[in-house]
């Protein structure tokens, strides 16, 4: 059973910068969020935890659909390269550089806010870092002599 996305669920994942178009049966993820995914994926990141990192709702999905879309995505990587993302089954959803103005604005916009969102998860995580090595319970042998 496939997930359906209500109205509401549709508005909040237009606004993720990691979604390029999204409809009630589906959703098209940017050329630059597939290639992230690939990466993170690579390096030992679970599927579910690269959704969840991006700022989706994973709870609105089956927990399997991550790895099964990671696992499309990779055959089209092996069998058309990375280009290959930038077209789903003929239909071209991300354009990619050889695209319209509208779609090139488009596109820009969601990298954009991508980053910002990125930029804004990592300050979080050196922050929880930073606070977590700042504790005194590390450096009480120092302080008994």
């Amino acid at each position: 059973m496939r997930t359906v996305f209500s109205k509401e669920d549709i508005l909040l994942l237009r606004q993720n910068p990691c979604v390029f178009s999204c409809t009630e049966n589906s959703v098209n993820y940017t050329y630059e969020f597939k290639k992230r995914a690939l990466k993170l994926h690579k390096e030992g990141v679970t599927a579910r935890e690269i959704w969840k990192r991006s700022g989706f709702e994973v709870d609105k999905w089956k927990p399997s659909y991550f790895r099964y879309v990671l696992r499309d995505w990779k055959k089209i990587v092996k069998k058309r390269g990375t280009e290959g993302l930038l077209k789903l089954g003929g239909v071209q959803y991300d354009r990619g550089p050889n695209n319209t103005p509208k779609d090139k604005i488009k596109r820009l916009k969601l990298q954009v806010k991508y980053l910002k969102a990125e930029n804004d998860f990592l300050a979080k995580l050196r922050a929880k870092r930073a606070e977590s090595n700042s504790g005194l319970a590390k450096n009480t042998e120092s302080l008994k002599n």
